[in-house]
């Protein structure tokens, strides 16, 4: 019974999500599966991705086959570096504290370029809004400027002739 590690997919149309789970090789995507390691979300920036670390390493070490997408996704959390040093030291290439220190260090960096994607994403979702706002301003701001410019009245300035037209009618009503 040849297993694999493999996505099964939930959610609705373009909303996809995903669990990760060990199923056979001949069951459906979607189908019977053994067991359910985790989860992944492409949908948010960066995707969301909950794995429980020591169980795909165990499956790993007991011969699952991960699918091409969950390969890529345990890399990306490490499953697959670990379990490359874990063959180093089945094969005294290193000893184990020798693995467990590249890996923190490994982790650490990972980490880092984790942390520093989620602050630019971030950063650039805080100046988007900020010129969004001003763009919004100088729009608001025309807008009332051309409303003003409405209601105020043109002023007339009386030349000396209208001033004698104007006080003709005025005398005659008075009469």
């Amino acid at each position: 019974m040849p297993t694999r590690i493999r996505l099964q997919r939930h959610g609705k149309t373009k909303q996809a999500y995903f669990h990760i789970v060990i199923a056979d090789g001949r069951a459906p995507r979607d189908g019977k599966f053994i067991e359910r390691i985790g989860d992944y979300n492409p949908n948010s920036n960066p995707a969301t991705i909950n794995l429980d670390f020591e169980k795909a390493l165990q499956w790993m070490q007991n011969g699952a086959l991960p699918s091409d997408t969950c390969r890529r996704i345990l890399s990306y959390k490490g499953v697959m570096y670990k379990y490359h040093l874990l063959k180093g030291v089945r094969k005294n290439a290193l000893t184990l504290e020798q693995a467990e220190a590249k890996f923190a260090k490994w982790l650490e960096e990972k980490t880092g370029k984790i942390t520093g994607k989620t602050e630019r994403v971030s950063a650039a979702k805080v100046t988007e809004k900020k010129q969004r706002l001003a763009a919004e301003s100088t729009v608001k701001e025309s807008r009332a400027a051309k409303i003003a410019a409405k209601k105020i009245v043109p002023v007339v300035e009386e030349t000396p002739a209208t001033a004698e037209e104007n006080a003709a009618p005025q005398a005659e009503a008075s009469a």
